[in-house]
């Protein structure tokens, strides 16, 4: 009893201490400079995985000597959650690591070194032989778990599953929107019968599917993937619609194929809006100089040449984001940039608004956009101050730093 007490006690003074520092350290950040900030989180994220991978190696030996026996516990994971006051989701995701890595030591090694994370072992750990083990470690190294599904995929493949749209039960709330696991396109509002290639009886008494699921892709096989999504009557409608016009071209009404179908068509046309892309350009038309329009075929070199990615290039390299993307004046048009190709480059929305913070300041900048063509009061001044704000950064530039 005497040793439970001085332990418990050891424990609450280590929890004070570690809760000063905590204390401390975030007081301390705030004096520090923009580039000790990064270099402190790359310390920080260094010392957690070294910390994590001790941890896993430690549940490896309480594990193996059942040393949650003595501590009153009937499993390693009653002593993480009741003891060890782990979550429920983070003590089963040590626990399988410790156990993965107990077959394999190597995966200790990986998770100290950071080239994989537990989310990474929780997925591989089932499909890890003797034999693959460091091919798929490798294959696996640095990759976001999206990849690591398709990992899994190669190792275990399954079977396709049969394109489907039925009626989800009636949940006891109304809900706006759900979602339930299959390679469906459901709605809660349509007739209560299975639409597919061949039709089929709903299943009596299903369960209701939880509100708060998202729509998932996820891959079953090498090129194969599962979708699945619930839809409105709207919708519904025009998918039984769609599967009418076509029954020329696809006798079954293959869900699947509908939506092949479609997409390639919205794809099409949003590429025809945002990057003006065409089989058939036309002549480029004389450009009005001082305009803030950028011509189609200036947007579709740009998009071009960059890739359809974020072109900002940042002390780690150039960025990877290909959605919210905007045309950006490497030279802002409120000081004198033209909507040249060598002047218009893609970015997404963050790095434009970093880049017009950097030139105009971040009190400066808004973030929602000014209709330029609009005559009222407010639109032209912002624009008067806006050009008087570059023309001054002009100036400073061409001026040099101030002579000491």
């Amino acid at each position: 009893m005497i040793v439970a007490k001085r332990q418990r006690h050891n424990l609450d003074a280590h929890a004070t201490r570690d809760t000063r520092d905590m204390d401390l350290t975030l007081s301390s950040l705030t004096h520090l400079s923009d580039v000790d900030v990064l270099h402190e989180v790359k310390r920080l994220v260094h010392r957690e995985r070294q910390a994590t991978a001790r941890l896993i190696a430690a549940l490896m030996e309480v594990d193996a000597r059942s040393l949650y026996l003595a501590e009153g516990c009937s499993s390693l994971f009653t002593y993480c959650t009741q003891v060890l006051h782990l979550s429920e989701h983070t003590a089963y995701g040590r626990i399988q690591a410790a156990r993965a890595a107990r077959r394999f030591p190597v995966i200790l090694e990986r998770l100290a070194d950071g080239s994989i994370n537990l989310t990474t072992v929780g997925l591989l750990a089932a499909h890890l032989t003797a034999t693959n083990c460091d091919e798929v470690l490798h294959q696996a190294r640095h990759q976001p778990k999206r990849v690591i599904e398709e990992i899994v995929a190669k190792l275990r493949p399954k079977p396709d599953v049969a394109s489907s749209v039925r009626k989800l039960p009636a949940p006891k709330r109304r809900v706006a929107a759900q979602v339930q696991h299959g390679t469906v396109i459901r709605s809660s509002a349509v007739p209560e019968a299975v639409l597919s290639a061949t039709p089929q009886a709903a299943a009596p008494g299903a369960a209701a599917p939880a509100p708060s699921t998202l729509s998932t892709v996820s891959p079953l096989a090498p090129e194969r993937y599962k979708v699945q999504l619930t839809v409105n009557r709207a919708t519904y409608e025009k998918l039984r619609r769609a599967q009418d016009l076509l029954r020329h071209r696809v006798p079954n009404g293959d869900p699947a194929e509908i939506f092949d179908r479609a997409l390639s068509l919205l794809l099409e046309k949003l590429e025809r809006d945002k990057s003006a892309t065409t089989d058939a350009p036309r002549h480029a038309r004389q450009r009005t100089p001082g305009t803030r329009h950028i011509p189609t075929a200036i947007r579709r070199a740009v998009w071009t040449r960059d890739g359809g990615q974020c072109a900002f290039v940042g002390r780690q390299g150039r960025c990877t984001e290909r959605g919210l993307l905007e045309f950006h004046h490497v030279q802002p048009y409120a000081a004198g940039g033209d909507a040249t190709v060598e002047n218009i480059q893609l970015r997404c929305r963050s790095h434009n608004i970093y880049d017009a913070e950097q030139f105009f300041g971040a009190l400066f900048v808004r973030e929602t956009a000014v209709d330029y063509s609009c005559s009222s009061p407010d639109s032209k001044s912002l624009n008067r101050r806006s050009r008087a704000h570059a023309s001054t950064q002009r100036q400073r530039t061409r001026a040099g730093p101030p002579a000491e």
